[in-house]
C-alpha cells in the first residue's frame, strides 16, 4: 500500500502553523527610522523549517501566502519575495542541517537574497534595501535559535498529549 503524502496530524500542523505565520507576518516591529520596521515572521519561518522539516515548511508558506493574498495584506510581488526567502531558508536547512549556526544564519541569508532580488527587479538601490533590512536580519539571527527551541517544546508537548 502506498504511503500517503500527508497524515491527518500533518494537515493539522500545517493549518495551525500557516495561521500563526500569517498573523506573525502582519505584525511589524517598529524601528527608530521610518521604513526600517520588520516582520516578526522571519524567525518563526526559520523555526518552522528547522523543527517541522522542509516539506511542511514549504506547504505552510504556500498556505500562508494564499491566506495573505485572500485577505489583501500581500500582493503577488510580496508573495514572490516571501517565497524566495523561504526557498533560501530551506536550502540552508537541506545543505547545512540542524545546527545552531545554520538556524541563526538561514533567515539573514534568505532576507539578503530576497533584498538583492528586489533591488535588481526594481532597478534601484540594491544596497539601500539590504541596509534597510539589517535590523531585521540581526533580530532574526538572534531570535531564530530561541524560536526553534520554543517550537520544539510545543511540538514535543503536543505529540505527548496526542499519544
Amino acid at each position: 500500500m502506498k504511503k500517503p503524502f500527508l497524515k491527518s496530524s500533518d494537515i493539522t500542523d500545517i493549518a495551525m502553523l500557516a495561521a500563526l505565520l500569517t498573523v506573525a507576518g502582519a505584525i511589524k516591529l517598529p524601528s527608530l527610522l521610518p521604513g526600517l520596521e520588520f516582520q516578526i515572521s522571519a524567525p518563526l519561518a526559520v523555526a518552522i523549517c528547522f523543527v517541522f522539516g522542509f516539506k511542511k515548511y514549504i506547504l505552510v508558506g504556500i498556505l500562508s501566502s494564499a491566506i495573505s493574498l485572500a485577505l489583501g495584506t500581500h500582493n503577488l510581488f510580496n508573495v514572490a519575495i516571501a517565497m524566495q526567502f523561504r526557498l533560501m531558508v530551506g536550502l540552508v536547512y537541506v545543505l547545512c542541517g540542524k545546527h545552531y549556526w545554520s538556524v541563526a544564519l538561514a533567515g539573514p541569508i534568505g532576507t539578503f537574497t530576497a533584498r538583492i532580488t528586489l533591488g535588481l527587479v526594481l532597478g534601484k538601490g540594491v544596497w539601500a534595501l539590504v541596509a534597510a533590512a539589517l535590523p531585521g536580519m540581526v533580530f532574526t539571527f538572534i531570535t531564530a535559535p530561541f524560536m526553534v527551541k520554543l517550537l520544539q517544546r510545543i511540538s514535543q508537548s503536543r505529540h505527548a498529549i496526542v499519544q
